[in-house]
């Protein structure tokens, strides 16, 4: 069995580490195809090196450009290296221009896709992001997702739950991996000084960056905060509109932010592992605040990592200044607080997703699941029907007495529920899809 796996973007390549990792412990065949959407050295030859991961076999090149044109070239390069290939199943994460890309174009060569991160929604079609996952998901074959919630969200878009796995999330994997790599070689903590607690912040998203309002009321509340040190790597973007609505200075002037240039990856980890609260706007950073016991404020309205929230590690501020800062105030005084936020159970997982994938991905190609060919039999006429079940039966066992139906969605009251195996169903209700014979 050949695997392609197809990475684009540094979130990506992190995400997957562990599972390329996990691929090469095995033995198994892979290729590694980066798109170049991150295209500097870092990207490229020295950030694979520093996570002490192989060199891709492939680099698209794709650079920076407009969404459609940056899509199109991807979609040109990674067709004419499938086609030579020939690799069992492709393999993409999460939401990026090289997700999108990548899952069309082995779904038109009639290649299984593997969705690494799939089912996450934030329901708000402005974000590019949320098009690539959702179009990703309608070409995806073994879906891969984090949570149960993300794997609810796919069952109703009419995804069959023998086709979803839940894993947890690699995030978690690449946490505890490259944190060991990172406390070998980072001198991050030494070359800041800063002494005292730690704000870590993270800003670069467009609607907060380049709308003046959302971005200089979140400036404020960065001045408002008391208490601890900020430590702001300053993304490109940020730094072109912060200058230009001259708001750069009064930061750059406080005496309580310590603005410095972007930083690689596993120094940020270790900043991250030694930050007292994180502030982000990134999606990535609030998976990895959880795994790392540090509680996170998102400068958004909207997450599609509700988990985080649900589970009381992460709290939502918008750009609203005045939320900002009592949330930031509330926390550091209510040490009670703070504790909850820090222990909050992690819902991605134990560290272990990467050998859950990669078992499914191995047990689906010995079933002959990974082979896709056109219908030999006449299909039968599927129909969806709602279902009370009466009979003490689990939902394996319900499926071995109707052998044509399948159980999409278990609902407990009005509460949706994952159909894994073992539910007991008795009194509960079921959206099932019958196959009725032509």
């Amino acid at each position: 069995m050949k695997i392609a796996f197809i990475i684009g973007t540094r979130p990506e390549i992190i995400k997957m580490s562990p599972l390329i990792d996990e691929v090469d412990k095995r033995g198994m065949d892979y290729i590694l195809i980066h798109t170049g959407q991150h295209y500097d050295h870092e990207m490229s030859q020295q950030f694979f090196l520093d996570l002490e991961l192989s060199q891709p076999h492939y680099n698209i090149g794709v650079g920076s450009d407009s969404h459609g044109k940056q899509t199109a070239v991807m979609m040109e390069g990674i067709e004419k290296v499938l086609l030579a290939e020939k690799p069992d199943i492709v393999l993409v994460q999460g939401d990026t221009n090289a997700v999108l890309a990548g899952a069309l174009v082995a779904a038109k060569l009639h290649i299984p896709v593997g969705h690494v991160e799939a089912g996450l929604r934030s329901y708000d079609k402005t974000m590019p992001e949320e098009i690539n996952r959702m179009v990703a998901d309608v070409c995806t074959n073994l879906f891969f997702v984090p949570t149960e919630e993300t794997a609810i969200n796919l069952l109703f878009e009419g995804i069959s739950p023998k086709d979803i796995f839940i894993t947890g999330n690699t995030v978690v994997d690449a946490c505890y991996r490259n944190l060991k790599i990172a406390s070998k070689t980072s001198q991050i903590m030494s070359q800041l000084e800063v002494d005292g607690d730690i704000l870590s912040l993270t800003l670069h998203r467009a609607e907060n960056v380049d709308d003046r309002e959302r971005l200089g009321n979140i400036v404020k509340a960065l001045l408002n905060v008391e208490g601890l040190t900020i430590v702001f790597p300053v993304h490109p973007r940020t730094m072109k509109t912060l200058k230009e609505f001259g708001m750069y200075t009064e930061l750059e002037k406080a005496p309580h932010i310590k603005m410095i240039k972007p930083i690689g990856y596993l120094d940020f980890l270790i900043l991250q592992s030694n930050s007292k609260l994180m502030i982000t706007d990134s999606g990535g950073i609030q998976e990895e605040a959880i795994t790392l016991d540090v509680p996170c404020l998102t400068l958004r309205y909207n997450t599609e990592r509700p988990e985080t929230v649900q589970a009381g590690g992460n709290i939502l501020v918008g750009s609203d200044t005045e939320k900002i800062t009592e949330t930031v105030s509330r926390i550091l005084a209510d040490d009670e607080l703070y504790q909850r936020m820090r222990e909050a159970t992690n819902p991605y997982g134990d560290g272990t997703t990467s050998e859950q994938i990669v078992d499914a991905i191995q047990n689906a190609h010995d079933q002959g699941k990974l082979e896709i060919e056109p219908p030999e039999d006449i299909a039968g006429r599927p129909v969806k029907k709602l279902l009370v079940v009466d009979e003490p039966v689990t939902v394996a066992q319900f499926e071995e007495k109707n052998p044509d139906h399948t159980v999409n969605i278990v609902f407990k009251g009005d509460a949706p529920e994952f159909p894994r195996s073992d539910i007991l169903l008795k009194g509960k209700t079921i959206m099932v899809t019958q196959l009725i014979c032509s």
